[in-house]
């Protein structure tokens, strides 16, 4: 391990418990994980037997390389990435609402514990606010920032641009790499939501990880 990769992921150790501590006091049950080999493992260990399984999409997922796992542990999984179709995708994507587990990411995440999440069509976003019985969100320490208006500023002009480029998506951010405040029909922005707390005993689970994650 480098030197700076040293230094940051000490930060993020020393960081956490004050976070976990700031996600408590607003409802989530607050988890930290060093490496993402970690938080793959603690995932798995909150997901009950016999559940039904389904996600967002989300690079902080497929990097820790959690989805294999669970097929490989037999969970029913509702994956919305391997629809053929749109009418498919559509379907699977409501379907994920009355799942057992619901997992994700966030775009940022306040010192304080407040959440941003920006969504296209809303299926994410949705699942996180209601529906499935359980929420498990991984997320690196990198979210972090320093309040919520910062937080929405991640989201906004780093997470969406990033993820337009991802997904190829025909958009002025995607183009220029900044955010355009735009309003095409198919704006990574559509919908932002702030989760300020959890109402749900136990609902929503936080792991974060020591280590740079997503996008």
């Amino acid at each position: 391990m480098d030197t700076r990769t040293k230094i940051i992921r000490e930060r993020y150790k020393r960081m956490a418990p004050a976070v976990i501590e700031a996600l408590k006091k607003r409802g989530f049950d607050g988890y930290f994980c060093e490496t993402a080999q970690e938080a793959s493992e603690t995932v798995l260990s909150l997901i009950p037997e016999h559940a039904t399984v389904s996600r967002g999409d989300s690079v902080t997922l497929n990097e820790i390389g959690v989805m294999e796992k669970i097929r490989q542990a037999g969970y029913s999984v509702i994956d919305i990435l391997q629809a053929d179709s749109q009418e498919e995708l559509f379907s699977l994507m409501r379907e994920a609402l009355t799942c057992d587990v619901f997992l994700s990411s966030v775009n940022a995440m306040s010192e304080d514990g407040a959440m941003i999440n920006i969504d296209g069509t809303g299926n994410r976003i949705a699942a996180i606010a209601f529906g499935p019985k359980s929420v498990i969100l991984v997320v690196g320490m990198n979210k972090i920032c320093r309040d919520a208006e910062a937080a929405r500023a991640r989201a906004r002009t780093y997470a969406a641009p990033n993820n337009g480029l991802r997904r190829e998506l025909k958009l002025p951010c995607a183009k220029t790499g900044f955010c355009h405040d735009c309003n095409a029909p198919d704006c990574m922005c559509s919908q932002i939501v702030e989760m300020r707390r959890n109402s749900i005993p136990h609902r929503v689970k936080v792991i974060l990880v020591g280590e740079d994650l997503g996008l």
